[in-house]
C-alpha cells in the first residue's frame, strides 16, 4: 500500500470524484489490485469510485467464483459477455498474433463499458515487470523504445491508469498466495483452445529478465529509475 500510494502521487493516478473502471480477468494481477484499491478506497483523504469488470470470452466460462469473491468483500462487479472467441476463429489466421487481437478485443470493450457506465478513468493491472518486458520486447523484435505509461489518456478521451506498475510481480502472487485467494491461472487463455504456435517473444524475454537480475540484482530498481530519466537528445533523433 506504501507503493501503491506513493505511484498514485507521483503519477497523480486516482483523484477525487474519479469513477474508475477496473479490468478484472481474476489473475493474480487484476485480483490483487481490486484489494489494493479497496484499501486504498478506505486511507485515501478523497472519495472516488470503482467498479470491476470482467470480460467473458464467449468460451463458456464460469465466473461464478470470482463474482462470489467479489460480493464477499463488497466490490462492485460487472460481467461483460462478448462473442470474441466465435470472433477469432474467422478473424486470425494459423501462426497469427492471437494474443494481440484477444488483447485488442477486451481493451474495446473494457472502454465501451467504462462509457457506459459514465467511468472517466480504466485501471489495467500492468505490473513492474509487465513494463520491463514489453520494454525490451520493443527493443529487441520491433526497434522501438517503448514500454508501459503509468498514466495516459486514449483516443476516446478515457484515461487509462496503471497503479501496480512500480510493483514486482513477485509481490502480486505473493499476495494472492498469503492471503489464500484463488486466481485463474494460464487454464483460461483462449490461445490454449487454437492449434496455432505458442509466443515465445515475452517467455524468452522473461528468461532473460531472470538471469539479468540475478547478475544484477537492481536490475529493475534501475530501469524504473531510468523509464524516468530519459535523454532524448542522447539518441539518434532527426531535425524536424
Amino acid at each position: 500500500m506504501s507503493r501503491l500510494g506513493k505511484t498514485n502521487a507521483e503519477f497523480t493516478l486516482i483523484q477525487e470524484g474519479d469513477k474508475i473502471l477496473v479490468g478484472l480477468s481474476g489473475g493474480k494481477d487484476s485480483l490483487t489490485m481490486i484489494h489494493a484499491m479497496k484499501e486504498q478506497q478506505r486511507r485515501a483523504p478523497f472519495d472516488f469510485e470503482f467498479i470491476a469488470v470482467t470480460i467473458g470470452y464467449g468460451m463458456g466460462e464460469n465466473f461464478d467464483k470470482l463474482a462470489a469473491h467479489c460480493m464477499e468483500h463488497g466490490i462492485k462487479h460487472i460481467i461483460k459477455d462478448t462473442q470474441t472467441y466465435e470472433l477469432a476463429k474467422e478473424k486470425i489466421r494459423k501462426n497469427s498474433s492471437f494474443c494481440s487481437f484477444f488483447s485488442r478485443m477486451r481493451r474495446g470493450y473494457l472502454y465501451s463499458v467504462a462509457q457506459e457506465l459514465g467511468c472517466n478513468k480504466v485501471a489495467l493491472g500492468h505490473h513492474m515487470d509487465d513494463a520491463a518486458e514489453s520494454f525490451f520486447m520493443n527493443f529487441i523484435y520491433n526497434g522501438q523504445m517503448r514500454s508501459l505509461a503509468p498514466k495516459y489518456t486514449a483516443q476516446n478521451g478515457l484515461i487509462v491508469i496503471r497503479p501496480l506498475i512500480q510493483m514486482r510481480e513477485r509481490q502480486l502472487r505473493a499476495f494472492v498466495e498469503e492471503n489464500n485467494i484463488e486466481a485463474i491461472g494460464d487454464e483460461a487463455c483462449p490461445a490454449m483452445r487454437f492449434d496455432v504456435k505458442m509466443p515465445h517473444a515475452r517467455q524468452s524475454t522473461k528468461e532473460m529478465l531472470a538471469k539479468m537480475e540475478k547478475e544484477f540484482p537492481g536490475l529493475f530498481t534501475s530501469l524504473n529509475a531510468a523509464f524516468k530519466n530519459i535523454s532524448v537528445d542522447s539518441f539518434f533523433m532527426t531535425e524536424d
